[in-house]
């Protein structure tokens, strides 16, 4: 296991806090780690077939609890906004233990250096379960004008078919996206049948550009988006969108391959390195109210955004980011390479 850390402050990068960008980045690289061996250990057959959950959901409260744990620790006055919280977790004693020791397994790798002097506990002291939920309930901060935003594991049927799922934190200023990472732990360097590797991180940085890294934070390259490829992207869940619109769409741009089909986040990476040239996600007519999640969206933006792509709602609206944890003021998704967009909401109003 490498601990190579990505080099990616240019000198523009410089003038940013460079500390709340490694953190980012670090807490997200050891939440993969977590979530690789909960698979690795805990996600079969059998469970798919009998539909229990409870591997993601280990996997949810550990990542959240590290990443939460790095960012408070970091920055005691941080503000942070996840899905998941440890009401439940307290109420099930066999599943807050398997959390805790998934949690104490990674934290204790990232912090037996630590000096005991610093006040943080150290390898010969790994956090309690009750440490833990704390750690988890630091994400059930509130919306405002400086937060981050956190998704631990985005695409949970993805992560049980062990097929994709991202974790995806971002840090977001007066409503504006200015940091995302977004891990990708399933998804190949390429898309391309023959390409073997795979696990991959986006960081984007707003006036940056977005790098493309190994999961264990090697820099693969900087991304941009395709102007010559026509392909689309959307949800594997059909209740996750309106899968017919999609395709009709689709058909008005001329678009004739497959869309690649991709649970989570992890469609906003395959736009941003040009594999895609739009992702649509139209409300399902069942739910015709369904408003986004911020957490489901604010990393994959800035991602597309940083190289070179356009992200706006189904109306050609900016996604709003200050209305609480479902953008209410929003409807639909669509991120696009840019030259595609103004074609995309066409079509859309000709619905």
């Amino acid at each position: 296991m490498t601990t190579q850390k990505p080099s990616l402050l240019t000198a523009e990068g410089l003038r940013k806090p460079k500390a709340k960008i490694q953190t980012a980045i670090d807490a997200v690289l050891k939440a993969i780690q977590l979530c690789e061996q909960v698979q690795a250990e805990m996600v079969s057959t059998d469970a798919i077939q009998k539909a229990d959950r409870s591997p993601v959901t280990v996997a949810d409260f550990g990542a959240q609890a590290l990443i939460c744990q790095a960012i408070g620790d970091a920055f005691p006055d941080a503000t942070i906004v996840a899905e998941e919280n440890a009401q439940a977790l307290k109420e099930n004693a066999s599943l807050l233990e398997r959390v805790t020791d998934y949690v104490n397994r990674f934290w204790a790798e990232a912090h037996h250096h630590d000096d005991p002097d610093r006040g943080t506990a150290t390898k010969d002291t790994s956090p309690s379960a009750e440490t833990v939920c704390e750690w988890i309930n630091r994400g059930s901060g509130e919306v405002g004008t400086n937060f981050w935003t956190l998704d631990p594991i985005d695409g949970t049927k993805g992560f049980l078919r062990h097929d994709q799922y991202a974790i995806a934190l971002a840090h977001i200023v007066d409503g504006v996206v200015q940091l995302g990472v977004l891990g990708c732990p399933n998804l190949p360097y390429r898309l391309d049948p023959t390409e073997t590797e795979r696990g991959c991180l986006f960081v984007a940085i707003r006036g940056e550009g977005t790098q493309l890294y190994t999961k264990t934070g090697e820099l693969l390259e900087q991304v941009h988006i395709s102007e010559t490829v026509h392909r689309f992207a959307e949800s594997v869940e059909s209740t996750h969108g309106d899968s017919d619109a999609h395709a009709k769409i689709a058909n008005a741009l001329g678009i004739t391959a497959a869309p690649v089909q991709m649970d989570s986040q992890a469609k906003y990476g395959i736009v941003s390195r040009g594999e895609a040239s739009l992702y649509i996600r139209l409300p399902n007519p069942a739910y015709p109210d369904y408003r986004e999640c911020i957490w489901d969206h604010a990393a994959g933006m800035i991602v597309v955004e940083e190289a070179g792509g356009t992200v706006t709602d189904a109306n050609g609206a900016p996604l709003n980011f200050l209305t609480g944890k479902r953008m209410q003021r929003n409807r639909g998704i669509v991120a696009t390479n840019g030259k595609l967009h103004q074609h995309v909401l066409k079509a859309l109003s000709n619905l």
